[in-house]
């Protein structure tokens, strides 16, 4: 890893535009003496002398020059978020203003920070972990509340502590394995394979849990892929203004009006939807809307949730049947629009249909339950679509969702290395099925032991945690 002691960085914390309050901020050996250079204060005593902690009120010279009135934040390694000496200047908030302090830094010894380079120096510091690390990522660029309070509790260690719960446990098998292996004579591992299976099938389990809350982690921190599906003039266009609050879509009488691929990201009490809306499905020879029907198809393959428009004041037809099919075995919502007119299609008539679009569902329906939401909205009214919010936050996080003991992987390299992990596991209780010999386990105990390292930074090279920061936004 980089040798972090000879360099001071510098960078702008705060965004790029007018503000009341910007903040410059420094970290490095020679935090304290660049600060000397471009600070006056009301008193004599200069920053490198006071002490850690405190808030000074003064100037930014340059030379005889004022630049700014600040309020300037000194905080002595290791008592930092970085765990090195640290600066913030905290002044007006022009564009140019901090951009000048900033300059001014750099003329006098500071280096312009890379993105993300403060975090990955508190990580390198050991004053966090890899996993609490991308949760700083992840706090910064959240979208909804469910997002944050996840990445509030990776930030406090949830996945950590139970990565580290794990290793210590591999650990502790693996050391005894190697001891008997070292001393026979006074350590005896006669029936430790099934001892050690039972902890394995454990460790396993606990695993497969982590890994099964990847789809609704992901969900939770990038948005839930929804495709709004359904044939001309449903509504298709207007449910995506109506959850949009704005006139985004182009709705008109003509049917066939949407021909591309219309995405928005939507916030609805707390759930981040990634909305797509689609051509209508139907059979058609223009080629453009054909294109566009195909689109509507490979989007809706990808899909976390279907939100399928009928035209509730219209019958069912074949175009409905081609539908129906597509969301077999997709999370849906089906819409009956239109409600506030002379509807035509009922519940009934939605259940039927669905079971009718696959003769192996269709034949065995006395038997299975038909669990999709189906819901009457005028989206012209605005009836129904709060009903809507209710039911999307019902069915992908079960009504109210708590972080107080969950732990959610969002992150697909966390899944990636819980994965690896679990086939070594699998691989050393295959060796105690077979009766392999006791030296067979330890090698892929510490396959799992390393897999896990990844996870919290323990077991990754530079490059990985270079790009990592990479993402991060300057100045964090």
């Amino acid at each position: 890893m980089e040798d972090l002691h000879n360099t001071t960085i510098a960078a702008i914390a705060t965004a790029m535009s007018d503000a009341g309050i910007g903040i410059v901020r420094m970290s490095g050996p020679d935090a304290f003496a660049i600060a000397d250079r471009v600070y006056r204060g009301k008193k004599e005593k200069r920053l490198s002398e006071q002490q850690t902690h405190t808030i000074h009120y003064g100037y930014i010279m340059d030379k005889n020059d004022r630049i700014d009135e600040v309020l300037v934040m000194l905080m002595q390694g290791p008592r930092s978020y970085t765990g090195e000496d640290t600066v913030e200047i905290d002044c007006h908030g022009g564009v140019y203003v901090v951009k000048r302090i900033l300059e001014l830094l750099i003329e006098n010894g500071a280096r312009p920070a890379e993105p993300g380079e403060f975090t990955k120096r508190a990580f390198l510091n050991g004053k966090m972990d890899l996993s609490q690390a991308e949760a700083v990522g992840d706090l910064i660029s959240s979208r909804n509340q469910y997002a944050l309070q996840s990445s509030m509790n990776h930030l406090r260690g949830n996945i950590r502590n139970k990565i580290c719960e794990l290793r210590n446990e591999i650990i502790y098998h693996t050391a005894f394995i190697e001891s008997a292996l070292d001393d026979p004579e006074h350590i005896n591992v006669d029936g430790y394979g099934e001892k050690l299976g039972k902890a394995v099938e454990k460790m396993m389990n606990q695993i497969h849990g982590l890994i099964e809350t990847y789809d609704s982690g992901r969900m939770i921190r990038e948005g839930i892929r929804t495709v709004i599906l359904g044939k001309p003039n449903a509504g298709k266009s207007s449910l995506l203004n109506a959850l949009l609050g704005e006139e985004r879509a182009i709705v008109t009488e003509i049917a066939g009006t949407t021909r591309d691929i219309l995405e928005e990201h939507i916030n609805l009490k707390g759930i981040s939807l990634n909305v797509t809306d689609t051509a209508g499905i139907r059979d058609t020879e223009d080629l453009v809307e054909k294109i566009g029907v195909e689109r509507a198809q490979d989007y809706a393959e990808q899909a976390d949730l279907i939100l399928y428009v009928i035209d509730a004041s219209m019958p069912l037809d074949e175009n409905d049947q081609k539908i129906f099919h597509i969301i077999q075995g997709k999370k849906s919502v089906i819409l009956l629009n239109k409600s506030d007119l002379d509807v035509v299609v009922k519940e009934e008539d939605v259940k039927n249909k669905y079971f009718a679009s696959d003769p192996s569902i269709f034949a065995s329906k006395e038997i299975m339950e038909f669990t999709i939401p189906v819901l009457n909205v005028s989206v012209k009214e605005k009836m129904g679509i709060d009903v809507l919010e209710e039911t999307l936050k019902s069915l992908f996080y079960e009504g109210n969702l708590s972080f107080n003991d969950e732990i959610y992987i969002t992150n697909v390299r966390h899944k990636t290395a819980l994965q690896d992990a679990f086939s070594a596991l699998e691989r050393v209780m295959e060796s105690i099925h077979s009766g392999m010999p006791e030296d067979f386990y330890s090698i892929d105990l510490l396959d799992a032991y390393e897999s896990l390292g990844r996870i919290t930074g323990e077991s990754v090279g530079e490059d990985l945690v270079n790009e990592i920061f990479s993402k991060f936004c300057m100045g964090k």
